[in-house]
């Protein structure tokens, strides 16, 4: 989201919380990965840049998916999955 701020809208950190509406400690704490983009913060996105919220809450999915696969490893592999029986 940094890069979408940087190239995109063309800005500054301050600038740009002073236009959406936030400090710049919590934009910088997003932009920084500190902070998880919320919904609130999704829509502040998408109307400062003039995209889709969705866009941003996916990217943020995205992000916790592969953070949550890098903590849990393999542990991961070492969960059995669940086969179902069909009744025949």
């Amino acid at each position: 989201m940094r890069e979408i701020i940087k190239e995109h809208v063309r800005l500054s950190v301050t600038e740009a919380a002073r236009r959406m509406g936030v400090s710049r400690q919590a934009l910088h704490a997003v932009l920084r990965g500190r902070s998880a983009v919320s919904a609130d913060m999704a829509l502040r996105f998408a109307q400062l840049t003039g995209g889709r919220p969705e866009l941003f809450l996916h990217m943020q999915e995205k992000c916790d998916l592969w953070m949550a696969r890098l903590r849990l490893g393999v542990r991961l592999s070492k969960i059995a999955p669940v086969t179902s029986k069909r009744a025949a």
